[in-house]
């Protein structure tokens, strides 16, 4: 059953990139990821309502809104913006950072754990590796690259900081509930932003190619499974064995993005690779007696 889950995670969250990437090709990034959050967080929600969750309080659903909105659209919002102009594989290898983030966050709030020389060590890699990769979309030929580079490094700040903030933040008990009000939560805030940007006025259903509908479709039905997986992994299986996702989804997402995106794999991509993942082992990875 570990392995199950291991595998939805690695596999669906890896290849939500390419979805994502597919998805804006025709479809305006704030509309499309509001409408996929709020119909995956009512179905979430809804099914934990019916199966005996108590109703969230209040502060519930504050600490709950300002996770959705760090995570959802600071988060995935900026990759979603940026996937118009940036390949998949670039996206999730710059994502792949969150960790490093998380730990420098975790050694500034008060009472958090201090970084040992191992850990440093890989933040400093990986944060080159990072730099690797800006560089080389600064050098792209495709407009707004660069910018698209560094969107998504902010995300990977913002999902870090709403992270660090989940960990003490007043919540249901239930990871379901919770993973469906923040769903609903950053789903509503996207929404409001496709309005303010003019994203809803522009959009025609009929310009929507199959492809961006399928990518749609994948992240709507699909990803919320690795959701599932992740809260039923974080209860039953070590934390370590869990963290491997975050340097296993980005090698899903090169090798997609090549395969089925056809994207190219330059040199430098794949050396930011090796630093970056390496990186992220270094720090993820714990000693055992």
């Amino acid at each position: 059953m570990i392995w199950t889950a291991l595998s939805a995670v690695y596999l669906i969250w890896g290849s939500t990139y390419l979805a994502i990437r597919f998805t804006v090709e025709t479809t305006p990034p704030f509309l499309s990821a509001a409408a996929r959050f709020i119909v995956s967080g009512a179905a979430l929600y809804l099914w934990r309502r019916l199966y005996g969750d108590a109703t969230p309080s209040g502060s519930e659903w504050r600490s709950a809104t300002v996770i959705g909105i760090l995570l959802l659209v600071g988060g995935n919002g900026a990759v979603v913006w940026a996937a118009r102009y940036i390949p998949s594989s670039l996206a999730a290898l710059l994502v792949a950072t969150c960790p490093l983030w998380l730990l420098l966050f975790d050694f500034i709030r008060r009472g958090g754990e201090k970084p040992g020389p191992r850990a440093l060590s890989g933040i400093c890699i990986g944060f080159c590796g990072a730099i690797l990769l800006i560089g080389w979309s600064a050098n792209s030929s495709t407009p707004n690259s660069f910018a698209g580079a560094v969107i998504v490094v902010l995300g990977s700040i913002f999902w870090a900081g709403g992270s660090i903030y989940g960990k003490t933040a007043k919540l249901p008990s239930s990871p379901l509930l919770i993973t469906g009000m923040e769903m609903l939560s950053g789903g509503a805030a996207l929404l409001l932003i496709a309005l303010a940007t003019g994203e809803s006025s522009s959009f025609d259903i009929a310009q929507v190619s199959t492809r961006s509908a399928l990518g749609w479709i994948y992240l709507t039905v699909i990803g919320p499974i690795a959701f599932v997986a992740y809260a039923w992994l974080l209860r039953n299986a070590p934390i370590p064995l869990v963290a491997t996702y975050s340097y296993v989804n980005p090698l899903v997402a090169i090798l997609l993005g090549y395969f089925l995106g056809k994207e190219i794999l330059a040199l430098r991509v794949l050396l930011a690779a090796g630093l970056i993942i390496g990186s992220v082992v270094l720090v993820s990875v714990r000693r055992t007696p």
